[in-house]
């Protein structure tokens, strides 16, 4: 299947731009989603995290403490490394087997860390950005999560820059005005995955 991968820094738009695709009928597998299903209580990746990280990460319940992880992994690159080496495995194989069971002409995969890591671009088809500002960036993500601005600056810092996440892209939606702007690019690019899709398949 065609498949076009979707990034963007934090608080650049990725899942506003995702929910666009996914109201024209395309296939959206996110990442974050997995990541999440796979450190919920019970999921396969949480007791390797607690035998990495200890009872520090857990709450009360046994549940993970989301909170602490991300304190844990952003102050320190080499926990951060720790915990990207049991997840990411695992969420490239989920990855994989949600692929295998679509059908329709191309898929969108979500990728938040996809410049950083590297790992899924024999995956993938084309790769595509979510851009804007950084400032802007600051400003929603403090806006919706209650993070102050140094601590997005530091998530920030372990994201990749944005000159490096453009240097990848096959493709830039431009986040910087009001959300309203975004269907319209959404429309034009998801004609040409359509296009580009039924031209590579046999």
């Amino acid at each position: 299947m065609f498949t076009v991968g979707l990034t963007g820094g934090i608080g650049s738009g990725k899942s506003t731009v995702a929910d666009c695709f996914a109201a024209l009928g395309v296939p959206v597998i996110d990442t974050d989603v997995i990541a999440r299903d796979l450190t919920a209580p019970g999921g396969p990746a949480l007791d390797a995290i607690r035998a990495a990280f200890g009872d520090t990460v857990m709450q009360a319940d046994r549940s993970l403490d989301r909170a602490a992880l991300r304190r844990r992994v952003f102050a320190d690159a080499g926990a951060r490394r720790q915990l990207e080496a049991i997840l990411h495995p695992r969420i490239r194989q989920a990855v994989e087997l949600k692929l295998a069971a679509l059908a329709g002409s191309y898929a969108l995969v979500v990728i938040p860390l996809l410049v950083e890591t590297g790992g899924y671009r024999d995956l993938l088809n084309r790769v595509l950005v979510v851009d804007c500002p950084e400032a802007l960036q600051i400003a929603r993500v403090v806006a919706r999560s209650g993070l102050t601005p140094d601590e997005v600056k530091a998530i920030l810092a372990a994201q990749a820059s944005r000159a490096e996440r453009l240097a990848a892209a096959d493709d830039v939606i431009v986040n910087a005005a009001s959300p309203e702007s975004l269907p319209a690019q959404v429309a034009t690019l998801h004609q040409h995955y359509q296009i580009l899709a039924s031209a590579s398949s046999p």
